[in-house]
């Protein structure tokens, strides 16, 4: 956000031309220092004050005050059931678009989800278990990465399982041969505008409702205390899912995320019987 604002204040007093103006003959590369003076110094006068103002008024700094007032609060937001339940949501409905619905979420949620995942893995190491009485986070970026992206955004494997062993369009077939090893470390671009889901309708039903039912009845799950907090653990985005399961929170969630994949073949099994039948009658004309 500091980045983000310094850039829009160089913009502005570049915009305005209030620099350091050199002759013509002055060479380009020393006329160019000259003329970063005047933004460098607006900057950092600028965040000069800001953080005086902060220790003479509060008595504490920008970023704590950043972490006590907004990031604190952010965490307790998403840590909830509507926090699961928007995330799930947003990273498939934005993919429909064509939009790259896991980076725009991701980077707005990675760092609260990441700061609730180094809280859980402190508490792991202090206490040997974590709880909600120990102040343990449910909505972790783990939870994220392996119950709301794992095999890709929308959970697409039992799209490329069908494809691969039970699709009767040529399309589809030849499409999930080449999905199936990439789908299953968590690469599903090929399905997403091959097949296409991005901007089809039929599939956009079970690509958005996936996730959204394996992250909540995830999170209910632990919160009711079936299954077990994650410990904060967070691997590679492309680990395989079962073993990612396995590495962040033991067989039970392993166990656990095998059921969930399992079912939402069963989630896609209509709507791309469907979509293959359309495929196959058009190839038939052909």
């Amino acid at each position: 956000l500091l980045w983000n604002d310094n850039r829009i204040g160089i913009f502005l007093v570049l915009r305005h031309k209030i620099t350091i103006k050199l002759p013509d003959q002055v060479p380009p590369a020393v006329a160019g220092s000259f003329t970063s003076l005047i933004p460098a110094f607006v900057i950092v006068l600028f965040w000069l004050l800001i953080y005086i103002f902060f220790d003479l008024t509060s008595h504490s700094t920008l970023t704590q005050w950043i972490y006590r007032v907004i990031q604190t609060p952010l965490q307790g937001m998403t840590d909830s059931f509507p926090g699961v339940l928007a995330s799930a949501f947003l990273v498939p409905f934005l993919w429909f678009f064509g939009v790259h619905g896991s980076v725009i979420v991701s980077g707005i949620l990675s760092p609260i989800l990441q700061a609730n995942a180094l809280s859980n893995a402190a508490i792991f190491k202090a206490h040997g278990v974590v709880t909600a009485a120990n102040g343990g986070h449910i909505f972790i970026q783990p939870l994220f990465d392996q119950f709301g992206t794992v095999t890709g955004a929308g959970m697409t494997i039992g799209v490329v399982v069908y494809m691969t062993f039970f699709a009767r369009s040529t399309q589809m077939r030849e499409l999930g041969k080449l999905s199936i090893v990439p789908g299953f470390f968590n690469i599903n671009e090929p399905t997403l505008f091959g097949l296409p889901i991005v901007l089809n309708p039929l599939l956009a039903i079970p690509f958005i409702i996936t996730p959204i039912l394996s992250m909540t009845s995830t999170y209910f799950l632990i919160k009711i205390g079936i299954l077990p907090y994650l410990t904060g653990v967070m691997v590679p985005w492309t680990t395989p899912p079962i073993i990612s399961g396995f590495l962040i929170g033991g067989w039970q969630i392993a166990v656990w995320q095998f059921i969930v994949l399992f079912i939402s073949f069963f989630i896609y099994w209509p709507f791309v019987k469907k979509y293959d039948g359309i495929l196959y009658m058009q190839e038939q004309k052909i």
